[in-house]
């Protein structure tokens, strides 16, 4: 008996099969994601999809650790790609670069392809490598500080509430103040100088905002800019607008952000991820429901988005999450069990594919039954079911053409066609140096900002015009000063002291999460 034949079922099981298959005949384009399995057997005659209209409505990838999630976002991508929608990856252990070569067509594939009644073609797709900071192989992502924002900074710093309240004062400031806040030198300069003698009547203008704790988080600057993070911060800042073309041919480009570099700096990573998305929801129109999304953006490792998060934090995401489908951007979330993902976000994410889940411990199986719990109701044994599929399948729920979750489905999935693994690190290279974008964002501008601006006396300064140096000053001057001496010791600092209130800037427009954009 072959894969496909229903077998001597009673009359029945045909009809549930039938029914489950129904659920996913969609009229207008689809994805192909597999097909059903069912008393053991894979039915190639019931197809499971997903309809391309629905995946601005959000979805969630999960399961346990080798169970093929990359591979489901692999073969998601790739059909993304090949209907003409853009698709942002993060490549957290470096698998996905072979998104842009052909896969190989050995045995296990031929396999899979024959069980789910796949017409399986080598092809690799027009991808775009991209690095935070430059750091690995890809076009450097950087972020200006102005940009990134108080509430993602403070993420990344572990800062607690009061912490992050004042820092986003201290935006504030520097804002009115037409402070540029370009790299983290900048906002070290502004606060130090707010923590100097001249500096902290001006913290009473700014309200609640006490020395301590602006000292607290400039020595949280300090020690954050000492374990190399400065590379992520600064100029030519990434236009999230390069994550939405599309190549000649009409197929969308996968960017696939390459992490193995910073694989040790998760929070950096993931707190990065939800500012390109952050910046998406800032600058992108409403469009409301369209054909196909703008951009399809997988968040990998969500979890370590909403470790330790504060309630503003969550609420942010929450938000972001809400209101950035009607501007044509679909999120998946992808992490290792629904749980990870806080209830509110998890109500809003309408497509799921659940790999497998290991029930080996008593919190195991905590997991397990509240991932059942998820799911609408159906006939299978899902604690069952999902202790016991194999690697490259999955339970999967979709949101149906007029919006209502599809029948559950045991799935056996697709084999992507891109090559399934790594390229080698001199082809990425290569294929980087080609990039259009490689000559915007390669090399890093330091211009004026808000560090130069306070570094710098004014020519027109009175009292060192009168003042000749001591030659202890003099001596000084030849010493290598700190930053802080830098700073407040500087005739610009002074000169801000004494003219509060009378230089003030164009004060920046914040979204949710506080990023801003001031420069394109």
């Amino acid at each position: 008996m072959s894969a496909g034949d229903a077998g001597d079922k009673p009359p029945e099981a045909d009809a549930e099969v039938a029914a489950i298959a129904a659920g996913y005949a969609f009229t207008g384009q689809a994805l192909d994601l597999g097909a059903l399995l069912r008393d053991g057997r894979c039915r190639s005659d019931a197809q499971v999809r997903i309809p391309l209209p629905m995946l601005n409505r959000h979805g969630l990838v999960a399961g346990a650790t080798g169970t093929g999630k990359t591979k489901t976002l692999q073969l998601i991508a790739e059909q993304l790609s090949a209907q003409g929608v853009p698709v942002f990856l993060a490549d957290v252990k470096g698998d996905l670069s072979g998104i842009a070569r052909p896969g190989q067509a050995g045995e296990r594939v031929r396999g899979r392809a024959g069980e789910v009644g796949q017409d399986w073609t080598a092809t690799g797709f027009p991808a775009e490598f991209l690095a935070l900071g430059g750091l690995g192989h890809g076009v450097p992502v950087r972020a200006t500080i102005t940009s990134f924002g108080p509430v993602l900074l403070s993420k990344v710093l572990g800062l607690n509430q009061t912490q992050e309240q004042s820092l986003g004062l201290i935006f504030h400031y520097a804002d009115t103040k037409g402070l540029e806040l370009i790299d983290l030198k900048d906002l070290r300069a502004v606060v130090a100088f707010l923590t100097s003698d001249e500096g902290r009547p001006e913290l009473r203008n700014i309200g609640g905002l006490s020395t301590a704790t602006a000292g607290v988080i400039l020595r949280s600057l300090t020690a954050f800019e000492a374990q190399g993070m400065a590379d992520f911060f600064g100029e030519p800042e990434f236009d999230t607008a390069d994550l939405l073309r599309t190549a000649p041919d009409g197929r969308g480009v996968v960017s696939v952000l390459e992490l193995p570099a910073v694989q040790d700096k998760p929070l950096l990573f993931s707190t990065f991820l939800m500012w390109l998305l952050a910046d998406l929801f800032h600058d992108l129109p409403e469009i409301g429901d369209a054909d196909k999304p703008k951009l399809v953006f997988f968040f990998d490792e969500a979890h370590l988005l909403f470790n330790d998060a504060s309630k503003a934090f969550l609420e942010s995401i929450t938000q972001t999450v809400r209101l950035i489908r009607s501007k044509g951007v679909g999120v998946f979330f992808v992490t290792q069990t629904p749980k990870d993902v806080p209830s509110d976000v998890l109500g809003q994410l309408g497509n799921r594919v659940q790999h497998a889940l290991r029930a080996f411990t008593p919190e195991d199986q905590k997991a397990l039954r509240a991932t059942v719990q998820t799911f609408p109701k159906s006939s299978y044994d899902l604690e069952e079911l999902l202790t016991g599929l194999g690697t490259g399948e999955a339970v999967v729920t979709v949101l149906s053409e007029d919006g209502a979750p599809t029948p559950v489905a045991a799935t056996r999935l697709r084999a992507p066609e891109s090559l399934m693994g790594p390229v080698d690190a001199a082809e990425l290279d290569a294929a980087v140096r080609a990039s259009a974008l490689y000559g915007r964002y390669a090399q890093a501008v330091d211009r004026e900002s808000a560090y130069e601006r306070l570094q710098r006396t004014p020519a027109a300064e009175p009292e060192a015009a009168a003042e000749a140096p001591s030659r202890k000053a003099q001596k000084a001057r030849r010493e290598e000063p700190s930053l802080v001496e830098q700073v407040v010791g500087s005739g610009m600092f002074k000169s801000l002291a004494r003219s509060v209130g009378t230089q003030l800037g164009r004060e920046i427009t914040r979204s949710l999460f506080g990023t801003a954009r001031r420069r394109r």
